[in-house]
């Protein structure tokens, strides 16, 4: 799911990160080096923004 609370931009980087239990910016430079060395890091960023449902707010108690 995608991060609501983790997000820069669409939260894509944030939800992978939570999901595999990494700290945010190695999912973001993976992607950046995607996008700088093949091409291919923003498509597959789109592709995911599409694809990964968007997680609820957090319930402020």
């Amino acid at each position: 799911m995608r991060s609501s609370e983790n997000r820069v931009v669409f939260g894509v980087c944030g939800g992978l990160a939570e999901r595999f239990g990494m700290d945010p910016i190695w999912i973001r430079l993976g992607f950046v080096g995607l996008a700088l060395l093949l091409g291919k890091g923003v498509l597959l960023y789109l592709i995911l923004t599409v694809v990964m449902p968007k997680a609820p707010a957090p319930v402020l108690a």
